[in-house]
């Protein structure tokens, strides 16, 4: 009696990706592509995944306990990101749903977008390209467009991992003071200053560890690179404007929500800070309406921080080995929930 043949794997792709890396999971794979810049709607999401061995995910897409319920052959989420505040880890646990992420290729790219915010933001460079274009600029004054130095200002970086101490690097090189406190402790750190050596791995040179109130009132530019947590939802509100030094300039590259929006608003329009410079905002994309667009002091990019080709690509690619990792039975080499009890896809297919 002939074996029946075995059902080719079956994975949604919930956005366009690099064709390259598209071509490679088609070779294994039945590829159901989104093929729209706009995320598909939740119904389309559940709808598209429920017969899907595995998908691949951006960070505007929610996977929950809910979704992972209507997906029973599912075996592997594989997020094009290094962030996965868009995935309930402990639900894809649960449910043996291996979870992938693409960690470290985008971490210069990053970091790099945060050292431009913070010149375009000290430098006023937004702000003076809208004024050249407005046909406002008449000649040279000694005044005109006035912005502050990197070199010799201080640095406070909040999250101290991979992306952070890339930042601190580039910030070095700039002659700035670097000062950080580590994610997991901000409001409560309370260690000893310590400077990190510069032959220590990933150290930036003279980074010093402090309290997250110290880094408030000293730092000139404060950038934001922590993951979003429920420690760290929000953990720039009203208070921490308030302890922050006057003129102070928030640059955040990490998420949105880390930052209570309507309390930076209040900092920006009462003077308290001298600026911000953003690629990530609460709600993206940030509405045409919305308060901060208001202020020449604000620079707003859409979520651009690993957005350079060399990047994408390799971010896709690797969002396509954690696939192909699960589809030959192992976990994906970038395995966000390593304690997941996987079952092999194709007793899936047959539940």
């Amino acid at each position: 009696m002939t074996a029946p043949t075995p059902q080719p794997h079956h994975v949604f792709v919930t956005r366009p990706i690099a064709d390259s890396a598209l071509r490679r999971l088609a070779q294994s794979a039945r590829v159901d592509l989104w093929d729209d810049e706009a995320p598909p709607p939740r119904r389309d999401l559940v709808a598209r995944i429920r017969g899907c061995d595995a998908v691949l995910t951006m960070v505007s897409d929610r996977i929950d306990a809910a979704l992972l319920r209507q997906a029973p052959r599912l075996s592997v989420v594989s997020n094009l990101a290094v962030g996965l505040d868009n995935i309930d880890l402990d639900a894809a646990t649960r449910a043996g749903v291996a979870v992938g992420h693409t960690p470290g290729v985008l971490t210069d790219t990053t970091a790099e977008l945060a050292l431009a915010l913070m010149l375009a933001a000290a430098r006023r460079v937004v702000e003076a390209d809208r004024f050249v274009r407005a046909g406002r600029w008449r000649m040279w004054t000694p005044h005109l467009m006035l912005g502050r130095d990197l070199s010799g200002a201080t640095l406070g970086i909040v999250g101290f991992g991979a992306i952070g101490q890339a930042v601190a690097r580039r910030a070095a090189a700039f002659g700035m003071r670097v000062i950080y406190a580590a994610h997991r402790s901000t409001r409560t750190l309370a260690k000893p200053s310590r400077q990190r050596p510069a032959g220590e791995a990933g150290a930036a040179p003279a980074a010093v560890a402090v309290p997250f109130a110290r880094l408030l009132a000293e730092a000139d530019f404060i950038s934001l690179n922590a993951p979003l947590t429920p420690e760290t939802r929000g953990m720039i509100g009203r208070d921490e404007f308030r302890a922050m030094k006057r003129g102070a300039i928030l640059i955040n590259t990490a998420r949105g929500a880390i930052v209570d929006q309507a309390a930076l608003v209040e900092a920006l329009r009462s003077g308290r800070i001298g600026g911000a410079a953003l690629d990530v905002t609460a709600t993206e994309p940030i509405a045409p309406d919305d308060p901060l667009l208001e202020f020449p002091n604000v620079v707003i990019t859409p979520h651009i921080g690993s957005a350079s080709f060399r990047t994408r690509q390799r971010m896709a690619e690797l969002a396509v080995d954690n696939i192909l990792d699960v589809f030959a039975g192992r976990r994906p080499r970038h395995c966000a929930n390593p304690k997941v009890k996987l079952a092999p896809p194709s007793d899936r297919r047959r539940a």
